[in-house]
């Protein structure tokens, strides 16, 4: 009889966590949930507990612990709270752990998942951060202790599936233009502003940024999508997975969000990965690897329905955050993309809280970097330095324009 398969959920009440959850919830004898691990949302991870029964669970909030503690206790639910400086230590020694799912959203998801990373374990990732601050260094970690990476971000995900197995366990370090790839087109909506003025883009409200065409996902990520800085992370992750130059990487804006990615093989043809664009896909492409997933689990693409597929250049005038981002990188700089990773985080949530105008995320991430100047890093300690002193100086910024 084939063993359960046991899962760590990282951001178990965000939009990626609870599909996790779904596909657990279809095949209970095939997943167990070992832990979850979310923010402050008691009322939601507690109903997860009560129903998933896992051993443990964390929140990043004390006094919501305690509530949560109280909830569980009077439900009757065996699951037990961590709390505490050792939290994710003791987590991550649990050996009988498969996999970790990281998707807590920001820069928050770096430490839990460097913890699971150097005890060896194999990490389904969302939480794009954890690379995209960390740039090599992350995958240096990877490789150092034997962890396997498995990215479920879509368009990076489509990317790893058109790829020989072969290669899945050395991301970062293999060489494509070996099997003959050359470059590698990443795809974006173009989010809810794609056909808006941009002199309208002054005005337009969190509600409006959030409100994405295609995908259905959280806030931050959904106004960094309206940004298009999203894809500017994508393009750095495909540079770190995929141990190419930044010149291989093309973006385009794809509005259908019908071609996830493709790849320019050097005879000259191009192969593209397709799908219905739900989350889904590519999250239980993780979570059943190496194997395939039962297809009643996702929607089949219906080609018949699909009229045209278009690809246009982006707007650099429209999305001057996505410019932004690329430029850093070309940089050579990581101190920078890391202060940039960090400046955006407090942008954005002072966007939702309506503190300042969506145009100004752009204008504080270009402030921030003007402002930063830090001696490039050399360890993930160092990185975790660089993203608290950025903050800081984001914080600022944000006060001076209320």
């Amino acid at each position: 009889m084939q063993k359960m398969i046991q899962i760590v959920v990282l951001g178990s009440t965000g939009s990626i966590g609870k599909i996790v959850l779904s596909i657990v919830r279809k095949y209970p004898r095939k997943f167990k949930i070992i832990a979850l691990v979310a923010n402050n949302n008691v009322q939601l991870i507690s109903e997860q507990c009560i129903e998933f029964s896992p051993k443990y669970v964390i929140l990043s909030n004390e006094s919501s612990s305690k509530i949560l503690n109280e909830i569980l206790k009077n439900n009757q639910c065996p699951t037990k709270v961590l709390s505490g400086k050792n939290k994710f230590e003791e987590l991550s020694n649990i050996n009988s752990v498969n996999y970790i799912v990281s998707a807590i959203t920001g820069i928050d998801g770096l430490i839990p998942t460097i913890k699971f990373v150097r005890k060896g374990r194999k990490i389904l990732l969302a939480n794009k951060e954890s690379l995209i601050s960390c740039g090599k260094l992350f995958l240096e970690e990877v490789k150092k202790y034997e962890s396997q990476i498995l990215p479920i971000d879509s368009e990076i995900n489509a990317i790893f599936r058109m790829l020989p197995k072969d290669f899945h366990s050395d991301l970062g370090f293999f060489n494509l233009e070996k099997i003959g790839i050359n470059k590698i087109t990443l795809t974006g909506s173009g989010g809810p502003f794609l056909t808006l003025l941009n002199s309208q883009l002054d005005s337009v409200t969190p509600e409006e940024a959030c409100r994405h065409p295609k995908w259905k996902m959280g806030k931050k990520i959904s106004v960094d999508s309206a940004t298009m800085i999203n894809k500017g992370f994508e393009y750095i992750e495909a540079k770190y997975f995929f141990n190419v130059n930044f010149d291989q990487i093309e973006i385009l804006i794809h509005p259908q969000s019908v071609v996830h990615a493709m790849i320019h093989c050097i005879d000259g043809s191009v192969i593209a990965k397709l799908g219905v664009p739900k989350m889904i896909t590519a999250i239980s492409y993780g979570m059943f690897y190496p194997s395939q997933c039962d297809k009643s689990i996702q929607e089949t693409l219906d080609l018949k329905k699909i009229h045209s597929l278009t690809f246009l250049k982006p707007n650099y005038e429209k999305y001057p955050c996505l410019k932004l981002v690329m430029e850093v990188c070309q940089s050579g700089r990581q101190s920078k993309v890391t202060a940039l990773n960090a400046a955006n985080e407090i942008a954005v949530s002072a966007f939702l809280s309506r503190k300042i105008k969506f145009t100004d995320i752009f204008k504080i991430n270009s402030e921030v970097l003007e402002r930063s100047n830090f001696q490039e890093p050399k360890t993930i300690e160092e990185i975790v330095d660089i993203d608290f002193e950025s903050r800081k100086i984001a914080i600022q910024q944000v006060k001076s324009y209320h």
